[in-house]
């Protein structure tokens, strides 16, 4: 017979101060979306709610949150029967999820000239299922930056790399992505479908030439530029015979920004017990990204790769969350209804936590 771990019941003040934070009409929309459809055994979205935030937050397998809610009286049922449940959710979490981020997040201004375009952050993470010494699987996902809905999701060997190649998009997307992402076929996968990128720049990854064929000589650039300016110089990517014409833009950090970059480079260098190289750590003073992207100024478009980073303290809440859990790796649908789930959690953590000083433990007089 399996033990069931001790599992922390919520008081009805505590479970009162999460509901506080929902978005308007969760319940209503719990219905709508399906994620009651011949759920007989839920008596309440709140009750769905509770086992569903047991099995996001605590890492737990089916069949241990399963038990943990009998044991706290919220409702009997079969793992098997909760695993259906989580599928028939993926419609409902991205709705409260949207909600959540526009509660939290500052909402970025987005240039009129782009303002009908879906932007795109793509990202990936290694998942390391319980009782395993190393990671398992890796998982890449595509996340709406306007929603964090979960666009697209893919699991694939820990060996296989981050690549744009593994992503679809529609004409007019602009995919923004990290310096890990930033090789020739996927920049040219994302174009040849009528996409966008807006990439931290990898000049080993991605070598650029001027018009003239010469190659493109980065630093040389990225010298012209005075403390807190910015900068952008036109240069052309080939890949597969074909020339792109791309954009790199700059900002020249502060003296007091390059500081703190130039010690998070050699605090790097000296974990991973690397030499100390003098190009590589000058560059550490700029922010370099390339794009394809012709409507915005230098400015706009490190503002819109900055976007990114706003929602990347959820992003990281995510990851941690993704490191707990079993991953349904046999059904796609699944897998999405499951990371989004986690991208809740993480969401609501980050609500949590932006209003925890509104909340009083304690009066004392």
């Amino acid at each position: 017979m399996m033990k069931v771990a001790p599992t922390v019941n919520l008081t009805s003040d505590d479970w009162t101060k999460i509901t506080m934070l929902l978005p308007e009409g969760w319940q209503e929309q719990a219905r709508e979306c399906g994620a009651l459809k011949f759920g007989r055994q839920f008596s309440s979205p709140e009750i769905l709610l509770r086992v569903l935030l047991i099995y996001f937050c605590d890492g737990c397998s089916m069949r241990e949150t399963t038990a943990r809610a009998a044991a706290s009286g919220l409702v009997n049922i079969s793992d098997v029967a909760l695993l259906k449940r989580i599928d028939k959710c993926g419609e409902w979490f991205p709705w409260m999820t949207e909600r959540l981020v526009k509660q939290t997040s500052d909402i970025y201004d987005i240039p009129t000239t782009i303002s009908h375009r879906r932007l795109l952050a793509v990202d990936g993470c290694l998942v390391k299922e319980p009782g395993s010494p190393s990671p398992d699987w890796r998982l890449h996902y595509a996340m709406d930056i306007r929603t964090l809905n979960c666009d697209q999701s893919l699991i694939t060997s820990v060996s296989a790399g981050e690549t744009l190649t593994r992503f679809s998009v529609q004409e007019g997307d602009i995919v923004i992505a990290d310096r890990g992402f930033t090789h020739r076929p996927g920049i040219k996968h994302i174009l040849d479908q009528g996409g966008d990128v807006v990439a931290r720049m990898n000049l080993r990854a991605l070598p650029l030439v001027t018009a003239e064929g010469k190659k493109f000589e980065q630093l040389n650039h990225l010298r012209t530029l005075a403390p807190g300016e910015y900068g952008e110089w036109s240069a052309q990517m080939v890949a597969e015979g074909e020339q792109y014409v791309v954009r790199v833009c700059a900002y020249r950090k502060t003296e007091e920004q390059c500081i703190e970059s130039e010690r998070k480079y050699l605090l790097h260098i000296s974990k991973k017990q690397r030499k100390q190289v003098p190009e590589v750590q000058e560059i550490t003073g700029y922010v370099v990204v390339v794009t394809t992207l012709r409507e915005l100024s230098a400015e706009d478009i490190l503002g819109l790769y900055r976007q990114r980073w706003q929602i990347e303290l959820a992003f990281k809440r995510m990851k941690s969350l993704i490191g707990l859990g079993y991953l349904k790796k046999k059904n796609p649908a699944g897998v999405q209804a499951w990371l989004q789930g986690k991208l809740f959690v993480a969401c609501l953590l980050e609500r949590l936590l932006a209003i925890s000083g509104h909340f009083s433990p304690e009066k004392t007089g």
